[in-house]
């Protein structure tokens, strides 16, 4: 038996219709393809607005250096962030010269509304919350912290590509929404994301700037059919190379229709790891948050003795993994060193477990037979 932690799956043939499509109509750049999709996440989600980007960081990019721009946040200003998380989430809080301010987690590994609270401070602008393994936590908490300090809401939810709370998307509290769909993602392409805002004015705002500044993109002057000098644009800002492509919105279209049922086999993977581990009192399992149905792109447990672990199964061909690192340890966000002891804590002894479509749940009970016996050893 061989388990890695992440094995993308694509309905291989629809998908290369949806491309073919592209490729016979010469349109396999930012266009009718990208447009269709945005139209489908919206629906999906029941979100207002949604703008494909080449990848989840650029989303985050975009939304706070959206945010800081219209909310004239200076440089210097704070976002209140997460340290266990992707590296990314907190660079782009540096990428406009702001400062990550970082709360500690509670028992899902989200961020804690009471340590939230005790780190806002004059400088502080935006609470940026991220759904680890497309767990809730407390988020509604936070969305009520913001809500009442007129804080702005930034969602990571590179996670949450299907979590929902009372049937609905995650997404709609939130100033923005960024999701990601890379391919180890559970809308897997080869890499995309799409960031939601809940204005038209900051959505409007995006659609420039992932074209460079320019006022209009080559598909709109394209398909522009009065105007005879379509070679002509003005650039108004400075902006970025981060629209999303065809390619990739073809593949999104079709993985789309199967996300949610996919989201429930993993779902159902994880039960059956959580059936095999809970008699074992060694191993804590990270609970999802009750209201939450979790898109389950993780699930994660805390172990003593993680790295000896994770040696023992990757001899025995299971590879799990470690999501996240705590980022205070990092050399760049050393400053925040011991401001957050309970994520310094479990940031040793988390390990993510395999969960992918390619795994039955004989195969999970196997790999949490593994975790048991080596544990006990």
């Amino acid at each position: 038996m061989e388990v890695q932690l992440f094995v993308p799956t694509f309905q291989v043939d629809e998908c290369l219709q949806e491309i073919r499509e592209c490729l016979e109509k010469g349109w396999p750049g930012l266009g009718f393809k990208t447009i269709e999709f945005e139209e489908a996440w919206k629906k999906y989600a029941n979100l207002p607005y949604a703008h494909l980007v080449n990848s989840g960081t650029a989303g985050l990019h975009l939304a706070v250096n959206i945010l800081k721009k219209r909310l004239k946040w200076q440089e210097g200003d704070e976002i209140i962030t997460t340290p266990i998380t992707f590296v990314s989430t907190n660079h782009v809080i540096l990428y406009e010269k702001l400062k990550p301010v970082f709360a500690d987690v509670d028992h899902y590994v989200c961020l804690d509304p009471d340590d939230v609270i005790k780190k806002i401070g004059k400088k502080t602008r935006a609470i940026m919350f991220v759904g680890l393994g497309g767990n809730l936590g407390q988020y509604e908490k936070i969305v009520e912290i913001c809500r009442h300090l007129r804080l702005a809401l930034i969602l990571d939810a590179a996670h949450m590509s299907g979590t929902k709370i009372d049937g609905q998307q995650v997404g709609k509290e939130a100033d923005v929404a960024v999701f990601s769909f890379h391919a180890v993602k559970n809308l897997p392409t080869a890499d995309s994301g799409m960031i939601c805002f809940r204005l038209a004015e900051d959505d409007a705002f995006a659609r420039k700037l992932t074209w460079l500044g320019i006022d209009k993109d080559t598909y709109a002057r394209t398909m522009n059919t009065e105007s005879r000098n379509k070679w002509m644009y003005d650039v108004e800002d400075i902006g970025f190379k981060y629209h999303g492509n065809s390619i990739m919105a073809a593949i999104g279209l079709v993985q789309l229709k199967y996300l949610d049922q996919e989201n429930e086999y993993r779902r159902n993977l994880a039960d059956s790891y959580t059936s095999a581990l809970k008699e074992c009192n060694t191993i804590q399992i990270i609970p999802t948050a009750s209201g939450c149905e979790s898109s389950r792109h993780l699930f994660q447990i805390l172990v003593n003795k993680r790295d000896k672990l994770i040696v023992a199964l990757n001899k025995n061909g299971v590879f799990p993994g470690v999501h996240y690192r705590d980022n205070t340890e990092y050399s760049m966000y050393r400053y925040a060193s011991g401001t957050c002891p309970h994520a310094h804590e479990i940031s040793g002894k988390l390990l993510s477990l395999p969960v992918h479509l390619r795994m039955t749940e004989k195969d999970a009970d196997k790999v949490a037979q593994l975790v048991i016996k080596h544990i006990h050893k």
